[in-house]
């Protein structure tokens, strides 16, 4: 079974549209779908009904760190999959995952494209099909044994914008043994519809670079925000 844990924060028509597909794709496997809400959610999405593959709980706080990790505390299986609800997930997803796992890998990632067909997203997209700097990134779908999750000390809590490149670091530094499967997920480019395409690869660039020289992650968070416009209801962190 693959636990596939969706933290969400006022993203009722992403989840309508992601929901469907996820449990069609796995119709004839073992799934258990964990949507993690926000305290402030207020889309009257944990009304969503989608049967009882896929439950929906709220966390006593607003952040993904802390939802996912809240998640995890639900999750029956020893496989945990960490899902943005405005990506959706490629044909042998889950196939995929068992796959990596049974092949002597504790963890692993996806490579991903952009719902647009700009062909400046595509070559940023193009980057996630292998080991880099932006390796680890939330939208990359990151897939891990519960147990090796939890002796890492799962996401710190703390990191309110960086927690999945965090965790991969932790990851790196005791070297767990993973792989980026290159079958696309596809991820929105809302972002790039608030912000210019320069704007916004500086900006991951800057961030990127002043959370590996240890910038404080309170202060990391105040300069996303400067930096970049995005939705007041989507934000989660």
């Amino acid at each position: 079974m693959v636990s596939i844990i969706i933290p969400a924060h006022n993203e009722r028509e992403n989840l309508e549209n992601l929901l469907p597909k996820l449990l069609f794709d796995a119709k004839n496997r073992q799934i258990e779908v964990i949507v993690v809400l926000s305290n402030t959610n207020s889309d009257l999405s944990e009304h969503i009904d989608f049967g009882d593959r896929v439950r929906i709980i709220k966390s006593s706080v607003k952040g993904r760190a802390a939802q996912m990790n809240f998640g995890e505390c639900y999750a029956n299986s020893n496989t945990l999959a960490f899902l943005h609800a405005d990506v959706l997930p490629p044909d042998e997803f889950i196939a995929d995952i068992e796959k990596t796992l049974m092949d002597n890998y504790d963890a692993g990632f996806f490579s991903y494209r952009f719902d647009t067909e700009n062909w400046l997203l595509k070559v940023n997209a193009s980057f996630t099909a292998k080991d880099g700097i932006f390796t680890g990134g939330g939208d990359q779908c990151l897939f891990i044994k519960k147990n090796v999750f939890n002796d890492l000390g799962r996401f710190d809590e703390k990191q309110v914008l960086m927690e999945d490149f965090e965790f991969f670091e932790r990851m790196k530094k005791e070297r767990i043994p993973y792989k980026i499967i290159n079958n696309d997920l596809i991820v929105s480019a809302r972002k790039y519809n608030h912000n210019s395409y320069l704007r916004v690869n500086l900006s991951n660039l800057l961030l990127v670079i002043l959370f590996k020289f240890g910038y404080p992650p309170e202060k990391l968070k105040i300069l996303h925000n400067k930096l970049l416009k995005t939705p007041c209801q989507k934000t989660l962190n």
